[in-house]
């Protein structure tokens, strides 16, 4: 009995997660070669194939709990039931938390809740997702984000291009360009430093917020600067008025005593 005749299931293991030797198993003729003696066997076929009624036991859309049989790379096996496993891929673990390999996410065996994404019968493949179980939280991020408001957030950790600041309130990060942590006293934050922070840009679809804290005093710099610009040109623009406002007074003291001459 071949393993993958042991189980409906694609995902394949080994024999000895079905059987152990001595065990006395039923078993079906699939094949029989009189001439070379062979006789290939199957156990799945003494149960119904549970692809047969998927449509109807798993909708898309519809929500289950399942267990982690296996993970790669790029996303995590669950399986919902014997014979049918499906794949949620490393993006579809978490709506916040960017996740580099599921093994941070999930171990073998647990149990995750999931929701069917795609299916497709005739190629026996189910698509799942983790995420989809709960809201998208950067819905509500993008109203209290929004470009140019101010949050107090805390470096997590540097990188070679920035640093990666969280909030206390929101289970979301953000980038700092390494060009924005300048502090205005000229200092650089540095891991552990609570500080506010500008937002520059989000992007609810690529789940991207970038911030600044230079911005913040770089804008009251700006603003201080113009205030004082104004200021100057408002006290040269008097003093000019002024100047024209004295020269024309003295201008008719003049022309009268130019007029009492001639009397």
């Amino acid at each position: 009995i071949h393993v993958s005749e042991m189980s409906w299931s694609t995902h394949l293991r080994s024999a000895q997660d079905f059987v152990n030797v001595g065990d006395e198993v039923e078993a079906v003729i699939l094949t029989l070669d009189r001439d070379e003696r062979k006789m290939s066997l199957g156990m799945k076929q003494l149960h119904p194939d549970p692809w047969t009624d998927i449509t109807k036991k798993y909708p898309v859309d519809s929500v289950h709990t399942g267990i982690v049989r296996n993970y790669t790379n790029f996303g995590v096996f669950v399986e919902l039931e014997e014979g049918i496993d499906g794949l949620v891929y490393i993006s579809d673990l978490s709506w916040t938390t960017k996740v580099k390999h599921p093994s941070e996410f999930v171990k073998v065996g647990d149990k995750l809740e999931v929701k069917v994404l795609e299916l497709d019968v005739e190629g026996r493949k189910l698509n799942l997702g983790h995420k989809q179980t709960t809201e998208n939280p950067w819905d509500a991020y993008e109203d209290k984000y929004a470009v140019d408001s101010v949050h107090e957030g805390t470096v997590s950790h540097i990188t070679d291009k920035g640093a990666i600041v969280s909030f206390a309130d929101d289970d979301l990060e953000a980038f700092v360009p390494s060009r924005h942590m300048e502090k205005e006293d000229g200092s650089t934050l540095t891991k552990g430093d609570t500080a506010d922070f500008k937002v520059l840009e989000f992007n609810k679809e690529y789940r991207r917020l970038v911030v600044s804290h230079t911005a913040i005093f770089k804008a009251q710099e700006q603003k201080n600067l113009k205030a004082a610009k104004r200021k100057i040109e408002d006290s040269v623009e008097k003093a000019t008025l002024g100047d024209i406002s004295a020269l024309a007074d003295l201008k008719d003291k003049m022309d009268a005593k130019a007029k009492a001459k001639k009397k």
